[in-house]
């Protein structure tokens, strides 16, 4: 555990110790024990478990990060139960809404202090004592899984060698401070489809805006998983969702006129059914952060420059090369060892029609370990041109992309023609603002202006196996709102069987 991520555990504690402090100070009153003591982090544990006669061992577990939280709310179940609170819901509001029903029993006239004696005498059936261990079971996994780490399972390859489709990976929320969900109202562990019958998991009567606790940046070429940007609408088919986003289908269907191929989608509900998401329901993505809030990037035949240093190879990254071998015999084992190309997969090597030169998939080490060997290695390069901003002034490619800002909180962007269709998402959709162009001028809220302060940081998010990978080149930045987490740790691997040389690697 980093020191950042240390400070956020310590944070959380001490919101889940002091929050409740308001509503324990009028309980402590009412169970004649001194008020102030309430606002005492960690003494007002002592306390409650002294007028509880609980047991005292249960206060050094408090120390203990990560389990705390879980001790703690266990705690606050047995105080109020010495207030006569022994019923179901009244205990799930202990648990999850703490700071408000405290103020609630120790405010209100009904409510006294009742004493350990009415706790003793107290008995659960069976069937509340196995409703009690599941919703322990599900607070716990739930906490977990918003604040401490997730389970993330690769589905493809845009991440190879990296990272491996069915590798299975534990995503760390601390790396960059735990992200409050902006749906609390959802069916724990479904992320946002109910299976088998397509509707929501999660419900947005109660939406609670943009909040992350002790946010830390998100660092140059670190593995992120976010929420996919362009998944604020999607074509809710198992063949559309982010396989085929909604932009791309619109693009498609009007040739490249986005209101046409909008027209299209909306006269036709039954084949194009849409669905709209919040942030936090929008499916994750993994990708390397290759530039920051600030960063300048330039991709020049395939190789990413940021701020115009040399280009940054992750050490397992692939790129697609022909290799001239001058006719020497290529051995199956030896590739397989020496350069992990795996002859029998056509994904990594491939003949081609000139005589002596193979397709092959390498990483950067295996391509200086083929050029030591005397092979003939040339690069090869994606000219395909259906890339963000998809506008008339760029023409860019893949493989030849840029230069491009990456949009900084707090930093101040002049609007022109030129750079309109690149930053008009951002402002638009990610920030909410109202952006128009009238007359050849730029107007933000209906107030005429070319300039524009970013209100959030943004990020360029790019797979290692650039040739099959959906990324910021085709729908942009990543806002900062997006951001789950940082991919940490492989924690078990499949292919055939298992991969035991992946099982709890550090991911790079």
């Amino acid at each position: 555990m980093t020191f950042n991520e240390l400070l956020t555990v310590i944070g959380i504690t001490l919101l889940l110790l002091l929050l409740p402090a308001f509503g324990m100070f009028s309980m402590f009153k009412k169970a004649s024990l001194t008020p102030w003591k309430a606002f005492v982090p960690f003494y007002n544990i002592w306390v409650i478990l002294e007028v509880g006669n609980r047991p005292r061992h249960w206060f050094f577990w408090l120390f203990i990060p990560v389990v705390n939280w879980f001790v703690i709310l266990g705690i606050y179940v047995e105080f109020v139960k010495l207030f006569a609170k022994f019923k179901f819901y009244q205990h799930v509001l202990t648990v999850f809404v703490p700071f408000i029903y405290f103020i609630h029993i120790g405010t209100n006239k009904k409510d006294k202090f009742m004493g350990i004696a009415t706790v003793r005498a107290h008995k659960k059936s069976g069937t509340r004592e196995w409703l009690d261990a599941a919703i322990f079971a599900i607070v716990a996994a739930t906490l977990i899984r918003t604040f401490i780490f997730e389970a993330y399972t690769i589905p493809t390859g845009s991440m190879e060698k990296t990272l491996l489709v069915n590798d299975f990976l534990f995503v760390s929320k601390l790396t960059y401070g735990p992200r409050i969900p902006n749906t609390p109202l959802s069916v724990p562990f479904i992320h946002a489809t109910m299976p088998g019958s397509g509707s929501n998991s999660y419900s947005e009567l109660v939406k609670i805006p943009y909040t992350r606790w002790f946010a830390t940046p998100v660092k140059r070429n670190d593995v992120v998983v976010f929420n996919f940007p362009a998944g604020d609408t999607v074509i809710n088919k198992d063949e559309f969702q982010s396989l085929r986003p909604y932009y791309d289908v619109m693009r498609e269907l009007g040739n490249g006129d986005v209101e046409r191929g909008r027209a299209v989608i909306w006269s036709n509900p039954d084949e194009y059914p849409l669905v709209t998401r919040p942030v936090d329901k929008r499916e994750n993505y993994i990708k390397r952060c290759v530039a920051i809030a600030g960063d300048s990037l330039l991709i020049r035949n395939g190789l990413v420059h940021i701020n115009n240093l040399a280009p940054f190879f992750p050490l397992h990254s692939e790129a697609p090369y022909d290799v001239r071998t001058n006719g020497q015999q290529l051995d199956p084992e030896v590739l397989k060892e020496e350069y992990n190309v795996d002859m029998n997969n056509g994904d990594e090597f491939a003949v081609t029609n000139t005589q002596n030169v193979f397709r092959m998939l390498l990483t950067n080490e295996a391509r200086e370990k083929m050029k030591q060997t005397g092979f003939t290695i040339e690069p090869v390069l994606n000219q395909v041109s259906r890339v963000y901003p998809f506008d008339n002034y760029h023409r860019w490619t893949e493989d030849n992309f840029g230069p491009i800002w990456i949009p900084a909180k707090g930093a101040t962007l002049k609007l022109t023609e030129e750079n309109y269709a690149i930053y008009e998402r951002a402002i638009r959709t990610y920030e909410n603002n109202k952006l128009e162009k009238r007359e050849g001028k730029f107007f933000i809220n209906d107030v005429p202006t070319d300039q524009y302060v970013f209100k959030l940081n943004y990020y360029w998010m790019m797979g290692d196996n650039r040739h099959q990978s959906q990324d910021s080149r085709y729908w942009g930045f990543v806002p900062e709102d997006h951001i789950v987490g940082s991919a940490w740790l492989i924690w078990m691997s499949y292919d055939k069987g298992i991969r035991w040389n992946r099982i709890f690697k550090k991911i790079k």
